[in-house]
């Protein structure tokens, strides 16, 4: 299933009436050519028109890369630009947009062949302001072709994930189990956002499970299963049947209640009732859902699966909704951390969750039983786990949520996960990010976020933040592992 968006980027150059239009045009020309050198010439479109102190020309262009099925935007000032026109520009383009500017070339060229676009950039900025655009502007907007070239690179990830949200359906069975506000929250930012929701009982979700008893794909499906986790023809367990009539399920739950969105991911109420009526747990599934581009989250945590989906979107790979858990022992610690790695104890902890990451990502995947909700159903209705160490990794940890007031707030942090056995169960690993103690008690605590995070397998923290701020979190609402001489608000500045 194609569950994540692809991007084409119109690129159009713009120049005010005052300065010569080749100027912007040649520019253009060579910020293309640099772009198709370095990275895949399909992700462009080159606009021909080129806007200057006219509203008609805007029109003309917005027609074009319409036509062309662009749906991404970079505003190119090639020179100064015209801030109206080019503005309009942005505010008309149904679609993720960014702002980037032209550096000057050369000293032999001052007089006649300078473009003005790091002033023009201002104004530009401003003019977005006041007609209320959001648009991604780099970190150092202004650059030749080749830098300019790697900020519409930049911008990809960022777009995939505006673009996903805004065009995206979270589809989700079942209120929050009893006792587990946690992950309870407003969906009103979602339609901010953009994203659509379908909320369903899960009775609707056992109803079309049980019409799926007989579907002739089930001993396919099974046998998939059976592949991916190595069994030999004849040793498969009885359970993978129910498996693959719940995968079934929620496949063509996904594909009949997409409605007019391309893109869909899903969250479940995995327990307690869940094991009393389907007689398994579904973290499997959930987890090859999540290889054919399907976030599903566990116990109906809409926002988790939300970050989830983010995190594909950026990455371009599987992502993980994990427990904040446990802490490592101090035995764990000192027999396989100090003095190997470079963390102290309160750098690290352990995610985890039952058995929702997919195999590819973790070590000896295997299937199991859920051995927390076996504690008070019977062991056999509890299968369904996939469980194992995560594989050594970089990793970024984050989350979008909403507050009890329905304001979003976020955090990322980079870490990596250990080569350390957790000698655990379910999927789970050790993770280590720099100053993870202060990050968890004065953000994660003080911002009132629950125990799911979203991990991002490898160093994604630009593009997430870029991310977050696009989709209009507020700068202070974005939470980050801040550095050892780096106080939060309202950290206790005695306590070290």
């Amino acid at each position: 299933m194609n569950n994540v968006p692809v991007m084409k980027v119109g690129i159009v150059a713009v120049s005010r009436d005052c300065f010569p239009a080749s100027l912007a045009e040649n520019r253009r020309k060579a910020l293309v050519e640099a772009y198709s050198r370095k990275y895949d010439a399909a992700d462009l479109y080159e606009c021909p028109v080129t806007i200057i102190e006219s509203e008609t020309d805007m029109v003309k262009a917005l027609e074009d890369v319409q036509a062309h099925a662009c749906n991404a935007l970079c505003v190119y000032l090639g020179n100064f630009g015209p801030e109206i026109s080019e503005t309009l520009l942005a505010k008309h383009f149904e679609g993720p947009k960014m702002f980037c500017a032209a550096a000057e070339e050369s000293q032999k060229d001052l007089m006649d062949g300078r473009g003005d676009a790091y002033c023009g950039l201002l104004n530009a900025s401003y003019n977005l302001a006041l007609r209320n655009v959001r648009a991604y502007i780099p970190a150092e907007p202004v650059g030749n072709a080749e830098e300019c070239a790697d900020m519409i690179h930049d911008f990809l990830p960022v777009a995939r994930a505006v673009y996903g949200l805004a065009h995206l359906k979270i589809i989700s069975f079942g209120p929050r189990p009893a006792n587990f506000l946690a992950c309870n929250a407003p969906i009103r930012q979602l339609f901010n956002l953009g994203v659509e929701i379908e909320e369903e009982s899960e009775l609707d979700l056992f109803e079309a499970y049980q019409k799926h008893a007989d579907d002739p794909r089930i001993p396919d499906t099974a046998g998939d299963m059976a592949r991916e986790m190595g069994y030999t023809a004849g040793k498969e367990p009885a359970m993978l049947n129910r498996l693959a009539q719940y995968e079934l399920t929620l496949l063509d739950w996904a594909e009949e209640h997409r409605g007019y969105r391309p893109y869909v991911a899903l969250t479940t109420k995995c327990w307690p009732a869940f094991q009393d009526m389907f007689h398994f747990v579904p973290c499997y599934v959930n987890s090859r859902l999540m290889q054919k581009g399907i976030p599903v989250s566990c116990e109906v945590d809409i926002y988790g699966t939300l970050s989830e989906y983010i995190g594909l979107c950026i990455s371009g790979r599987e992502t993980t909704l994990l427990d904040i858990n446990n802490s490592v022992p101090h035995d764990m610690y000192d027999e396989a951390i100090r003095g190997k790695y470079d963390y102290q104890l309160t750098d690290t902890f352990m995610g985890f969750h039952c058995g929702n990451t997919c195999s590819q990502l973790l070590q000896n995947p295997h299937l199991s039983y859920q051995r927390i909700m076996a504690r008070t159903h019977p062991q056999e209705w509890c299968d369904g786990t996939i469980e194992g160490d995560l594989k050594p990794s970089e990793i970024t940890f984050y989350r979008l949520q909403s507050t009890a007031d329905s304001q979003l707030r976020a955090y990322a942090a980079e870490g990596e996960i250990l080569p350390v056995a957790a000698r655990s169960f379910g999927s789970i690993g050790v993770f280590a990010i720099r100053e993870m103690g202060r990050f968890y008690r004065y953000w994660l605590i003080e911002k009132n976020f629950p125990h799911h995070g979203a991990v991002m397998f490898g160093h994604y923290g630009r593009a997430v933040y870029d991310t977050f701020r696009y989709l209009g979190v507020p700068a202070e609402e974005i939470g980050w592992n801040q550095p050892a001489d780096q106080l939060y608000k309202g950290e206790n500045p005695f306590h070290r």
